[in-house]
């Protein structure tokens, strides 16, 4: 839909409260000119007034603030209370401030609607889409803005949406120890919904470590540790600090030394 597509009508008593409330108050900002213009008339056409009965002339000041009240009762609505109505309705238009899809309707035809506070629906504009990623803590100093990524969406298996990274949070997330990332992509034809499951895949700036398949990891004592050979058929236990893992493989951050053999598979039965 467009900006200012009719949404819904409502038959509001408020408005119909509101209209007489806007008349009275404009009768009784003109009541003081029309009465001045009564007494100068009174006084052509009659003997001059005495002293008492000229103090005693019910002209006062114009009742401004009831006339400001009115019309910002008006435009609370969603009326313009300096258009022209020929015959004041109760009936209220509510129109979208913005071009976009209604993506959630908490009403029906002929509901009954007293909350004024209440979500009756939601606009949101779907032209554009944000992919959030959550990228764990030990991998948050790979990503940088403008960084490109490739993203999967579940929904379409096999397709790429490229793309790059447009948001590194500020903060991590305390209870996942996560990272948020924006990616934004243009949606133009609607096939990128709300909600979606997506895996993204960061590309960083080349990076030489030693690496291990995630198989050769044996968790002993909440420590990663791989069996590396140190004679032939010799094996030794050795801690590792692993520091992301990319696919099947885990890059090793210390404990390792490149060209170092280790145990790929079968290393837990090494561990007994």
């Amino acid at each position: 839909m467009v900006a200012g597509q009719a949404l819904a009508v409502l038959d509001s008593p408020d408005l119909g409260t509101a209209y007489a409330d806007h008349e009275r108050a404009n009768v009784l900002l003109e009541l003081p000119a029309r009465i001045a213009t009564a007494y100068a008339m009174l006084k052509r056409s009659a003997a001059p007034p005495s002293r008492n009965s000229c103090r005693r002339s019910p002209i006062t000041l114009p009742p401004f603030v009831e006339h400001q009240r009115a019309d910002a009762r008006l435009q609370q609505i969603g009326v313009d209370p300096e258009a022209k109505h020929t015959t004041p309705s109760r009936m209220v238009t509510i129109t979208a401030p913005i071009a976009g899809s209604v993506i959630d309707l908490s009403t029906a035809p002929g509901a009954f609607w007293n909350d004024s506070t209440a979500v009756m629906m939601t606009l949101a504009d779907l032209s554009s889409v944000w992919v959030t990623a959550n990228v764990p803590e030990n991998d948050t100093a790979l990503i940088s803005k403008g960084q490109p990524v490739d993203v999967v969406f579940s929904a379409y298996q096999g397709e790429v949406f490229k793309g790059e990274v447009l948001f590194v949070s500020d903060v991590l997330d305390p209870d996942t120890r996560r990272t948020k990332v924006r990616i934004a992509f243009q949606n133009v034809d609607m096939r990128l919904k709300p909600n979606m499951f997506a895996n993204v895949t960061f590309f960083a700036r080349p990076l030489m470590a030693a690496s291990v398949p995630a198989s050769a990891l044996v968790l002993k004592n909440d420590r990663d540790r791989v069996f590396v050979e140190v004679a032939p058929w010799t094996f030794a236990t050795r801690p590792v600090e692993i520091n992301f893992q990319l696919g099947n493989m885990a890059i090793v951050k210390s404990g390792l030394m490149a060209g170092e053999r280790a145990v790929v598979k079968g290393g837990v039965l090494l561990n007994d």
